[in-house]
């Protein structure tokens, strides 16, 4: 698409948009691919119309405000990137424009205010737990209280779990044959802390050592993707110096959207000096369940024990995963690797459940309507059992499915993993 955006006046990331914008071709594939074109039937309510929308207001043609609530609505899920047959990477699109047009957003105090108190708990799993752990205390209150209240008080689970901190360093069993750093992530720690555990654990029994660097912090993407761009790269630069590329086989997280966020490093820092730092740092950035289908590829994956009885597994792609990451085989392979297992697929697979990061929390009632949609689709596979890879994804489907009355339980692949190593699936 021809363009003139103002590129020298904008830096680096301006390039980043401006290579974006250049790319699209204005064809319509990624229609329906997209959430909010499905619910809203709305051409800005797209992906190829927010791209007209962002490119006008970088030319100065397009008032922000006029454009605002349409780009709000993004859920960023990158579906239409799998589905563009011209590359666009309107992932970085959506999060270089987010970054540059917040400064300039004129927001309500109640707005500040709430975004303020997200990007200060998500980051930090004590004060999380302790909110999360409130809010529950506050959940009968949840009917008479504004949307932008009631939406995180829905989304809370039955029960929040006592904090499991996990070791700094965890051998491997038997004969050591590798040795990883694990990203100990934010609000899982609070609210599905046995995610890290079960990890440890399969890591461990497969004979990796997992080494959970001291320093480390959020990877950052709930910053970067919500336009704090200055808190972003605070985080993205305190993981770049706890964690030393070097050290490692690899980098590993358990959730696909703090997997695609450190993946996205060295676009937050194109045209800085530490961009090429993180580059390497990058290269050895890989989801859970994309190192363990590496081992199982190399016939170095420990067996599991069968299910006890026969089991349905539905299988649900976290967007961070499938379309940010484009890791969409291995945990499929991983879950079919056991026996007794009888993987489904969901109708409607490719479309957001409407986690997306703090979306549910921003904009609740398209969100819900998301999870409403996703949790249907999902039940309709009548599964015994539903496989996910991100915490985000975890909590929207969990309550979703919950609400429509179903007890099916909600689990991380690695999870899954776990319970069959221990006999327990």
């Amino acid at each position: 698409m021809n363009h003139d955006i103002p590129v020298l006046t904008l830096g680096a990331q301006g390039e980043v948009m401006a290579h974006a914008v250049d790319a699209c071709v204005h064809c319509g594939f990624c229609l329906p691919a997209c959430p909010t074109y499905a619910l809203l039937g709305d051409e800005m309510d797209s992906p190829r119309g927010r791209i007209v929308l962002m490119k006008e207001v970088l030319e100065g043609h397009l008032a922000l405000p006029d454009a605002a609530p349409h780009l709000d609505r993004c859920l960023g899920c990158q579906g239409c990137v799998t589905a563009c047959p011209s590359g666009v990477p309107y992932g970085e699109l959506i999060t270089a424009f987010r970054g540059w047009s917040e400064p300039q957003r004129a927001r309500s105090p109640l707005d500040r205010a709430k975004r303020w108190a997200i990007l200060k708990a998500l980051p930090a799993p004590k004060l999380f737990s302790v909110a999360a752990r409130l809010g529950q205390h506050a959940k009968p209150l949840a009917p008479v209280l504004p949307a932008a209240l009631r939406g995180p008080l829905d989304l809370l689970p039955e029960h929040v779990p006592a904090m499991q901190p996990s070791p700094a360093v965890t051998p491997a069993r038997g004969p050591q044959r590798g040795r990883v750093a694990l990203l100990a992530g934010c609000a899982q720690q609070a609210l599905a802390p046995n995610f890290n555990a079960a990890t440890l654990r399969v890591l461990a029994r497969n004979g990796i050592e997992v080494v959970i660097p001291d320093g480390q912090g959020c990877c950052g993407a709930a910053a970067l993707h919500t336009g704090a761009r200055d808190e972003a790269l605070r985080l993205v630069r305190t993981n770049l110096r706890a964690f030393d590329p070097d050290d490692y086989d690899a980098i590993l997280s358990n959730a696909a959207g703090c997997g695609a966020g450190l993946k996205e490093y060295p676009v937050v820092l194109h045209g800085l000096p530490d961009e090429a730092q993180a580059r390497a740092f990058a290269a050895k950035v890989r989801d859970i369940s994309e190192y363990l289908h590496g081992l199982l590829q190399g016939g170095t994956l420990e067996p599991t024990l069968p299910a006890r009885t026969p089991l349905k597994v539905a299988y649900h792609d976290a967007c961070h995963l499938a379309h940010a990451q484009g890791v969409k085989a291995a945990p499929r392979a991983l879950l079919r690797a056991i026996p007794g297992v009888d993987l489904v697929e969901i109708p409607e697979g490719d479309l957001c459940c409407g986690s997306a990061g703090t979306y549910n929390l921003e904009q609740p009632e398209l969100a819900a309507q998301l999870g409403v949609r996703k949790a249907r689709n999902i039940l309709g596979t009548a599964p015994d059992l539903i496989a996910s890879g991100n915490i985000g994804c975890h909590t929207q489907i969990q309550s979703h499915v919950r609400r429509q009355g179903s007890p099916v339980p909600v689990m991380h692949t690695v999870e899954v993993l776990d319970l069959a190593y221990r006999g327990e699936l």
